[in-house]
């Protein structure tokens, strides 16, 4: 039987260099190897650094075996490709600034709604989850509806490994009512009728997505709320004191991916710890 992996993607940048580490780190922690790709036009550009990224996991990750492999191929594709058959994929989502920088980041967002498997875009100036320590902290899970499973399933396997809360926000979207006067009455006007079905309707939905593989996983203490206001800030608050945040990857737009979600996006450029993004559909 092949040996599960994680992919990572390198190209010589400090960013990379802490995508790296993550992705090592990750791959021992999963018992798995790890693959180092290098998307080049002209694969013999990648020799130094392909062995400059092993030579470092070697040093760190004794016993974990690493492959490094060049392509001649967009960076994008070449990902989308390899994270079919990747237990994860690890990438960075910024330089140290200009050009760089926007280029890269540039990447995880394509790569966020178009990865066939779970991508980890490593954010901040040091990578999370290196230490017990930081493996203890919760797993936070942005979900959006009831469709969301694949990553909710990936969020309660990840803490549970990690030994870890689940925190759930769950972040439904709203429509626009117009406001009326109270009513005399406790929750008898039709607004404050359709306000309380609403609210018990949303609640039910974190309930609904976990109940199945809740059961598999009974030892994962879970905490959900509902965010109906500014989902995204609440969200990207939300990940200082988090490990990981896990949220679900639709598919909008053409068949080439489209973009990420609004909450997505927030994440991709203000979120305090890694982002996991899941193909959900």
């Amino acid at each position: 039987m092949t040996q599960q992996h994680v992919v990572a993607a390198v190209d010589g940048s400090l960013f990379s260099v802490r995508a790296l580490d993550q992705a090592a780190h990750e791959a021992a922690r999963r018992g798995a190897a790890l693959r180092v790709l290098y998307a080049v036009s002209d694969r013999d550009e990648a020799g130094p650094v392909l062995a400059s990224a092993a030579a470092r996991v070697r040093e760190r990750h004794p016993g974990l075996p690493v492959e490094t492999r060049a392509v001649e191929d967009d960076v994008v594709r070449a990902l989308v490709r390899e994270s079919a058959n990747a237990v994860l994929t690890v990438v960075g989502t910024r330089g140290l600034g200009g050009l760089a920088g926007f280029v890269l980041g540039a990447v995880s967002t394509r790569l966020a709604s178009r990865t066939r498997g779970p991508l980890m875009v490593v954010r901040g100036s040091l990578p999370r989850g290196n230490s017990s320590h930081d493996d203890c902290r919760d797993v936070l899970l942005g979900l959006a509806d009831d469709t969301d499973t694949e990553a909710a399933v990936y969020a309660l396997r990840e803490a549970e490994a990690r030994g870890a809360r689940l925190r759930v926000l769950h972040s439904p979207a709203h429509r626009h009512t117009t406001p009326e006067l109270p009513s005399p009455f406790s929750a008898t006007s039709p607004g404050q009728r359709r306000q309380a079905t609403l609210d018990r309707s949303e609640e039910a939905v974190t309930r609904f997505a976990l109940a199945g593989i809740r059961e598999l996983h009974p030892s994962v203490e879970v905490d959900s709320r509902t965010v109906r206001t500014a989902p995204a800030p609440a969200l990207v608050e939300a990940t200082r004191d988090a490990a990981v945040v896990v949220v679900g990857s639709h598919r909008r737009g053409t068949r080439h991916g489209g973009h990420p979600g609004p909450i997505t996006h927030a994440l991709l450029h203000g979120a305090h710890c890694p982002v996991v993004i899941v193909p959900v559909g």
